[in-house]
């Protein structure tokens, strides 16, 4: 047993201490910073954008008093300035830089505004949708005047239709529950996803290094087979765990930090104000149960190739399993209560994913969720106990072994050891 704690941890320090663990760190703890400061961040960018000047030709003579007083309630940073000089001259000023675009205002047939708008560029969509906003308003007042419309019978019209939406099932989520329900699910959905792939594919590499450095054969001879696999995939969970770790330190730190800034919005969308303690339990639990799923796969995948470069070939049917669980989880978001994802959640190699996507949408009964993780459980160990004995005959198989036909080679090589 001493040997296996041996492995755990000089797989874990060795991974620990490469560029690649840390430089990856480091760039992830970095996107969290600027994600977690993104208000501060645009307000730095925005301080420029300041005051922005609009020319306005207004051929009407009527209609440029109106749009500046109703762009101000949309967009107060942008300044319209009336342009009295040819609407070539007004080009040639947006050219240079001194004005953001030129706005052209008419009257269509039906004595009711339309605009022309030019820049530089179409690609920005901020400006000319804050200024089209503001005279569709203007077009809808002028419109009911000419019908002779009260503005309490305007507002009647403009007025959205009242429709609720009530759910029957007890328990059930209300439909704002279930909106901050779906972005906090899309996230964590996402940090599954990549880890167990960047994790598993990390053990098959790892195992193949090994096996092409020959390292194989010395440790084989002090060290079974089995706590060599087992004490590499535990050895890298430590590892994940410990960059996981760094990054909600970080990440708390900064929202902490910026609580204030990122009350509402973008923040409060994705449902991070208020995380029920469940989600976050069911997520640590079927990420663990998911990482082992995989990575037991991964561990005897690795072990089937003498070269790193065929480990990509041997594991890419895992990738595309995960995927398709992924996939299949992003479909549910929308409608996870049918009867196909239900049926696929208890699929071993798409609980991880799918489980906690409807734990995390729905009101399920305890049991499901439960189910889920026995049924995860069993798959591990069974796929462990078949693992190992791949694992132990494929870390004594050398040459071209890209193969699945080389699981076969590897379970009789176990059998005559």
């Amino acid at each position: 047993m001493n040997r296996f704690w041996i492995i755990l941890f000089h797989t874990y320090l060795s991974k620990l201490k490469t560029k690649s663990f840390i430089i990856t760190t480091l760039i992830t703890a970095l996107i969290l910073v600027a994600l977690t400061n993104m208000t501060n961040i645009i307000d730095l960018f925005n301080k420029g954008n300041e005051n922005q000047k609009i020319a306005v030709i207004d051929e009407t003579g009527e209609l440029f008093s109106l749009v500046e007083a109703q762009l101000q309630v949309v967009n107060d940073e942008l300044r319209l300035e009336a342009y009295s000089e040819s609407e070539k001259s007004a080009e040639n000023d947006v050219e240079e830089g001194e004005y953001k675009g030129l706005l052209i205002l008419k009257l269509d047939e039906s004595q009711l505004p339309s605009a022309v708008y030019k820049s530089l560029s179409v690609a920005d969509y901020g400006i000319p949708a804050d200024i089209q906003n503001s005279l569709q308003q203007i077009k809808a007042q002028m419109a009911a005047a000419q019908l002779q419309l009260t503005p309490e019978q305007l507002a009647k019209l403009s007025e959205p239709v009242t429709f609720d939406r009530v759910a029957l099932k007890e328990n059930a989520k209300t439909q704002e529950e279930l909106s901050q329900a779906r972005g906090l699910v899309y996230v964590i959905l996402f940090v599954i996803y990549f880890a167990v792939i960047m994790y598993a594919n990390m053990i098959a590499m790892e195992v193949a290094t090994e096996k092409s450095s020959r390292v194989m054969e010395i440790l084989i001879s002090s060290v079974s087979p089995i706590k060599q696999m087992f004490g590499k995939i535990l050895g890298i969970a430590l590892l994940s765990l410990t960059q996981m770790a760094v990054l909600l330190a970080v990440g708390y730190y900064f929202i902490k930090q910026n609580l204030q800034s990122l009350q509402g919005g973008f923040f409060e969308f994705l449902g991070f104000q208020n995380i029920p303690l469940s989600t976050i339990i069911y997520a640590l639990v079927f990420f663990l149960l998911g990482y082992f799923l995989y990575a037991t796969l991964a561990a005897f995948l690795g072990s089937l190739v003498s070269r790193i470069e065929d480990v990509q070939q041997m594991i890419t049917p895992m990738t595309f399993i995960i995927a398709a669980g992924f996939m299949i989880a992003m479909f549910g978001l929308n409608q996870p209560d049918t009867t196909f994802i239900t049926i696929t959640s208890y699929i071993p190699f798409f609980t991880p994913m799918l489980m906690f996507m409807r734990v995390g949408m729905l009101e399920i009964p305890i049991w499901e969720p439960m189910i889920g993780m026995v049924i995860l459980l069993v798959s591990i160990i069974l796929l462990a106990v078949f693992g190992a004995r791949v694992y132990k005959g494929g870390v004594l198989m050398y040459g071209k072994s890209n193969s699945f036909k080389d699981i076969k080679k590897a379970l009789q090589l176990t059998k005559n050891d």
